[in-house]
């Protein structure tokens, strides 16, 4: 907060909604408002933000040489860290630049999914498709190579070392790769098959790769898998779809009858029983390992040594945990997002931070320093929290109150319509603002100061023996 012992002229510039200036109250930084919520600007640390608030906003930080623009979020957004850098058209066009983890530059244009390009400083890394027609790409759609023609009378893909043609996608494929092949006539038959193989790892250990057979026909009313081939952990898995199903192995036993409405399950490894009737919705088990009783849509309560999962006549209520030493995380939801709790702590140091939002009057926050934030009203941060476009772009149209609080410094301040009410205070001084500035009151170590219509009504110093004492 400014000190008022040394405020400046510019510290009674307050007109409300129309323009304030002011310090922010839980980071080192400044902030300008000006048009209600449709313009602010801020300076926050290394970070500078300028925005038009639906419209776009455009936020810079030198110091982590990143910057971020969005135009009518998710319309047109563009996103840069250091050399990379990514245009994105409402999720379907985009346009990325920057280094490959080779320190390769390239350029990269889609239009998804009908066309993509990349120019590359490597010859060999560049690609175009064109989709349906013809194409070739690299390190796209999670894999390592895809080439097709007249997609889908022709396509390859490889994925490390596995590639899988096909012809007319998904009837007829075969794949090859080490140790690997196989092929299918979808839906009709198809087997395959592994050896068992191995690989070097990141930490230049020889690691075996285990295999397996596998085979259906009339998919998937019959199927038989027998995997961990090369382990200790050797398993076999057979179903007959609504007749029967069954699954061996050293850890884990599971056999269903009219699969998959009648199902038990022995779990060696992660020690339970199961009974499913069918799964997922009415599930009993117990053991060390989990322990759930659930009778869908009226109740569940699930949980073992780190998960923790209960509902109730879902989705009226439903919470959740996780307890993994030093977090601890829980969060309690009532009709999805109408309201939600969400309490986060750290178990060695005590500190917590929680998050509860009611849809779609307000969302209140308190970090692990003990900051506090309240925003009335809020459409969408229940919804899509923590996103900071959302918050950059949208927050400021709606938030008609904001109170925040700092923990550490006692700084605290309010905001009602865009400053049109707005009040600042610290353990040494306090400044309100109200009616696009019409009324205007400080006080402070350097005493008491009012303005009425802009024009100087009190001016009271503190004595002598005040301002000794303070």
């Amino acid at each position: 907060m400014v000190c008022l012992g040394h405020a400046r002229g510019a510290d009674w510039l307050h007109a409300g909604l129309l323009y304030d200036h002011f310090p922010l109250t839980l980071d080192d930084g400044q902030r300008t408002e000006a048009v209600g919520p449709l313009f602010y600007s801020e300076e926050k640390d290394t970070q500078k933000t300028w925005a038009l608030p639906p419209l776009f906003a455009d936020t810079t930080d030198p110091a982590l040489d990143s910057s971020e623009y969005d135009f009518l979020y998710p319309v047109l957004t563009y996103r840069r860290y250091g050399q990379e850098h990514r245009w994105q058209f409402i999720q379907i066009f985009s346009f990325a630049g920057g280094q490959n983890p080779d320190e390769q530059k390239a350029k990269r244009l889609t239009l998804f999914p009908f066309y993509f390009r990349q120019r590359s400083e490597e010859p060999d890394q560049d690609y175009t498709a064109v989709f349906p027609f013809y194409g070739h790409l690299k390190n796209r759609l999670f894999r390592d190579e895809i080439f097709f023609k007249m997609f889908p009378v022709y396509s390859r893909t490889r994925k490390g070392d596995i590639v899988t043609t096909n012809w007319g996608y998904p009837v007829f494929s075969v794949r090859r790769g080490n140790g690997l092949e196989g092929w299918k006539l979808w839906p009709f038959y198809g087997w395959e098959h592994k050896e068992v193989t191995t690989r070097t790892n990141g930490f230049g250990d020889v690691e075996t790769v285990e295999g397996y057979r596998s085979w259906f026909t009339m998919w998937p009313f019959v199927l038989d898998k027998t995997s961990g081939i090369g382990t200790e952990n050797l398993t076999r898995q057979h179903a007959v779809l609504l007749v029967y199903g069954h699954e061996h192995s050293p850890k884990r036993d599971s056999k269903s009858v009219i699969w998959p409405f009648f199902t038990h399950t022995i779990d060696r490894e992660k020690k339970y029983e199961e009974r499913d009737m069918p799964w997922p919705l009415i599930v009993f088990a117990r053991g060390e390992g989990k322990t759930t009783s659930r009778v869908w849509p009226f109740y569940s309560r699930a949980h073992n040594q780190y998960l923790e999962s209960d509902w109730y006549f879902w989705p009226v209520y439903k919470y959740n945990r996780v307890h993994a030493d030093p977090a601890d995380r829980s969060r309690m939801r009532i009709l999805f997002f109408l309201y939600s709790d969400m309490i986060q702590k750290n178990t060695e140091t005590g500190q917590a931070e929680r998050r509860v939002d009611l849809w779609p009057l307000f969302t209140h926050k308190r970090d692990f320093n003990g900051n506090t934030r309240l925003q009335l009203f809020a459409p969408l941060e229940p919804i899509l929290p923590n996103n900071r476009s959302i918050e950059r772009e949208y927050s400021q149209v709606w938030s008609v109150w904001r109170a925040e609080k700092n923990a550490k410094t006692g700084a605290a301040s309010q905001s009602l319509l865009w400053n049109l009410y707005r009040h600042e205070s610290t353990p040494t001084s306090k400044k309100c603002s109200l009616l696009f500035g019409l009324f205007q009151y400080q006080s402070g170590t350097a005493g008491k100061r009012m303005r009425l219509f802009y024009i100087p009504v009190m001016s009271v110093k503190p004595t002598p023996a005040k301002a000794e004492a303070k």
